[in-house]
């Protein structure tokens, strides 16, 4: 009886062990840690308070169903921050954590790499001076599965976690609804609000703009949108092949593999021509498809060629419709290197020369080498955030819903029916998973009347998809943000009106 009555407290004392274990890793629907800090920016010392913590998702019934995980830095001393921007910011994959723009681009603090954005040791962060806090306080959001972000009804069938998280508009409803929350909490309804998304971030962001202003009644002053994608605007055929050569030739020209009277030039000036070129003469005669003369089609292979680095024989045989993947393997073969897809300054090594694609992203890794210890460092150690829960860089969310993807469509309406909406498009010369000049394009259709042509603006870096990696546009990048904000902030009075 005794050897059983031990045996039963064994179980209780394991049981009660693994609940223990099980609770640890259960994220707190609402928690905050506050710490506060000083950085200097532009050469003048700010002082700031740092909030992180988790606020609910609430379903219909008002039931906490998931906890976004979340860091908001505010500016002290601050008398009105009603006048103070709040610049709300998300990054991508879909899947992908806020880690990328936190700890590499707007935040106070950045990554410890060298100037071109290459990993070193030992691995840590380092003050960014400059950041855009001197001007605006920011929240970096994670999505649900991403960073310590999680679903918290343990109950919540995968089917339904799908149709309320995971998707294109599925994503924009209730993040609106945690963003009312979180500006709700915070008192920052008359502060002058701005959103910022990378990758598809650029996608929740445009969708975002119209689902705050018609569902949540709260109106933004700005768009920033880094690396954008498609946003649900075709460009399906010759002119998605066609938009693809500028980036070809940025490519082609960091690596030194344009002939001798391009490479001579600088970066401007030959993309310049690129895009003429591609615009002007191969979208019509890639628009001509197998009824393209020969004569014309030995003319585009030969003028492509010369503006992307590969052969005229290679242009030919692919139909003058060569893919980003095959270009990536393609122009350093012989050299026995690869170039990256988000950023071809990177080169990588394949097990074979021969292929049409490379083994691997080699800017992705280089990537993951810095920003993982630093965050998990920088949110526990320096932001005192604890908790054994993973951190995931990039979470659980596929299948993901990209039906009824209308987010361009949806951000043009926003701004037709908010005068004050302004929209900055920053893009990496040398990223080829959304290039700059697919950028350019979708800038040029979001408004196809032309009207509010003055409120949409583009820049370009010369670096790839997170242009910021590269110190000398880590600070162009920031100042470029920093003055738009500054361009749409309407003065007292000014009314929001055509």
């Amino acid at each position: 009886m005794k050897n059983i009555l031990k045996c039963i407290l064994f179980l209780l004392g394991s049981l009660t062990i693994v609940m223990a274990q099980e609770h640890n890793l259960m994220l707190e629907v609402e928690s905050e840690v506050i710490t506060k800090h000083q950085t200097t920016i532009k050469g003048q010392k700010i002082n700031y308070t740092t909030k992180v913590g988790t606020l609910p998702v609430w379903d219909d019934k008002g039931k906490a169903v998931a906890s976004l995980f979340y860091t908001y830095y505010t500016r002290d001393n601050i008398t009105d921050r009603t006048k103070r921007p709040i610049v709300i910011s998300f990054n991508g994959g879909p899947g992908s954590a806020s880690v990328w723009m936190h700890i590499a681009y707007t935040g106070p603090q950045v990554l410890r790499i060298d100037d071109e954005g290459y990993p070193i040791q030992p691995y840590g962060i380092k003050e960014n001076p400059h950041s855009i806090l001197d001007v605006a306080d920011i929240v970096f959001v994670n999505p649900v599965n991403t960073g310590y972000s999680r679903v918290t009804v343990s109950e919540m069938k995968k089917e339904a976690q799908a149709k309320m998280f995971f998707g294109v508009n599925a994503d924009v409803k209730y993040l609106a609804e945690w963003i009312n929350t979180f500006v709700t909490r915070n008192n920052r309804w008359r502060s002058p609000k701005y959103l910022i998304g990378e990758s598809y971030g650029t996608t929740r962001v445009s969708g975002l703009a119209l689902e705050l202003q018609n569902r949540q009644w709260m109106y933004l002053n700005g768009v920033i949108l880094v690396s954008p994608t498609g946003l649900g605007i075709e460009r399906d055929g010759p002119v998605d092949a066609a938009n693809r050569l500028p980036y070809f030739t940025a490519a082609a020209w960091y690596q030194k593999a344009l002939p001798p009277e391009l490479q001579s030039k600088d970066l401007d000036e030959v993309l310049a021509e690129s895009e003429t070129y591609a615009v002007n003469e191969l979208l019509p005669a890639m628009a001509m498809g197998g009824f393209l003369s020969v004569d014309k089609r030995q003319a585009a292979a030969e003028k492509m060629a010369y503006y992307s680095g590969l052969s005229k024989d290679i242009i030919l045989k692919s139909n003058l419709d060569v893919s980003t993947r095959f270009f990536w393997k393609e122009l350093l073969r012989d050299k026995g290197y690869t170039i990256g897809r988000l950023d071809s300054r990177y080169l990588g090594i394949d097990k074979m020369d021969a292929g049409s694609s490379p083994d691997y992203n080699s800017e992705l890794t280089s990537w993951l080498h810095s920003f993982t210890p630093a965050i998990n460092y920088y949110l526990r150690e320096h932001l005192n955030y604890k908790t054994d829960i993973k951190y995931n860089m990039f979470g659980p969310v596929r299948p993901w819903d990209r039906t009824n993807d209308r987010t361009g469509e949806n951000l043009r309406q926003a701004m037709a029916q908010n005068p004050y909406l302004n929209v900055m498009i920053q893009s990496g010369y040398y990223d080829g998973a959304t290039t700059y000049f697919d950028a350019k394009y979708t800038m040029r259709q979001l408004d196809p009347s032309g009207k509010m042509k003055d409120r949409l603006s583009f820049k370009g870096y010369r670096s790839g998809h997170m242009m910021y990696l590269r110190a000398e546009d880590l600070m162009k990048a920031n100042d470029d943000i920093r003055v738009f904000i500054n361009n749409t902030l309407p003065g007292d009075g000014v009314p929001a009106k055509y």
